[in-house]
């Protein structure tokens, strides 16, 4: 089938058109090779996938409402992953206007295209963030999600509930992933992972929050990239089920559902870095610091309605994901 990836240079989104290719799909990745972190790491991951059958990309800003509409209108896409947002919590309080022209007017003409294209299936990511002020772990779709701590959660939990309203006004059948950590070869340069990685390998301190008191529910991006497929192939339907009295936050009586998509094994921070420094082959200098703005101290994925319903089964082990995410970057920088 034909398939939109919007976000298709960035680090999930360069995995998961390379996944649909390799199966015969056809592909329309979209990005706008924005500069919120080196735009040639954005450019080497599409020059893996130039060239390949049934691949063509369009540099474009999903906030741009004519350009979006004309892609529509030309592609006859049948399912869309929307992927493409400005990422970082840490950077919403510098910039939040990037978050508001991406996440949600990007998210409006995604959702508009969907609309009139008769879209059959949108899969889009939410973030884990969205938890926010919630201590109950793992962390549930059944949760209520009305308190994040940052504006790039706030943002994710509005993408949620504008794709709702379109699939109760308008049919649209639409799931959200709520990503927990992903990691991997090609990730993103503001990322944990590639921080603590370049520092390591260049005898620089990492700066390491909260005191290093930090779980992450740290996924493979391999592990993502295949519940991703595995829900794009399979769009919701409503819920004969829920109840309007005790309404179930993750489902609905429109063709709508959210997930959360996560390994559902949290690892210290601490246990991490040791990852790191056995796949380097140094020791980490680290310099302590207090918890961050916007931060939560602890992620952890309940994955249970993913496995269920799609037969999700993450199987990366963080030390071998983390050997391979150092591996890669030995390669691509030469270090």
């Amino acid at each position: 089938m034909k398939v939109l990836v919007t976000g298709a240079a960035g680090f999930i989104g360069s995995h998961v058109t390379e996944r649909l290719l390799a199966r015969g799909d056809e592909v329309v990745g979209l990005d706008n090779l924005c500069d919120y972190y080196d735009p040639e790491l954005k450019r080497a991951r599409l020059a893996r996938l130039e060239g390949s059958k049934g691949f063509s990309f369009a540099e474009l800003d999903v906030a741009d409402r004519e350009g979006m509409r004309d892609l529509f209108d030309a592609g006859g896409f049948r399912r869309v992953v929307h992927l493409a947002a400005q990422a970082g919590v840490r950077y919403s309080l510098e910039n939040p206007y990037a978050y508001v022209d991406a996440n949600l007017g990007g998210f409006i003409t995604v959702l508009e295209g969907c609309r009139w294209s008769e879209v059959d299936h949108l899969v889009y990511a939410s973030s884990s963030s969205v938890y926010g002020a919630n201590e109950s772990y793992p962390f549930s779709v059944g949760d209520s999600v009305d308190h994040p701590v940052s504006l790039y959660a706030a943002t994710k939990k509005a993408d949620e509930l504008m794709a709702h309203s379109y699939s109760h006004l308008f049919g649209l059948p639409a799931t959200g992933l709520r990503f927990f950590t992903v990691y991997g070869p090609w990730g993103r340069p503001d990322m944990a992972l590639f921080l603590f990685t370049r520092a390591i390998l260049a005898g620089l301190p990492i700066q390491v929050y909260n005191h290093g008191k930090m779980r992450r529910d740290f996924t493979y991006v391999d592990d993502i990239v295949e519940g991703v497929v595995r829900v794009l192939d399979r769009p919701p339907i409503a819920d004969g089920d829920w109840d309007p009295v005790a309404p179930n936050p993750g489902s609905s009586r429109a063709p709508w559902r959210v997930y959360n998509i996560g390994r559902g094994d949290p690892v210290e921070l601490e246990r991490f870095i040791s990852a790191i420094e056995a796949a380097t082959g140094k020791e980490a200098i680290k310099d302590y610091q207090p918890l961050q703005a916007g931060d939560v101290p602890a992620t952890a994925a309940d994955v249970t309605a993913l496995k269920r319903d799609f037969g999700y089964e993450p199987s990366t082990p963080v030390e071998e994901g983390v050997e391979r995410f150092v591996a890669w970057y030995r390669e691509y920088y030469g270090a």
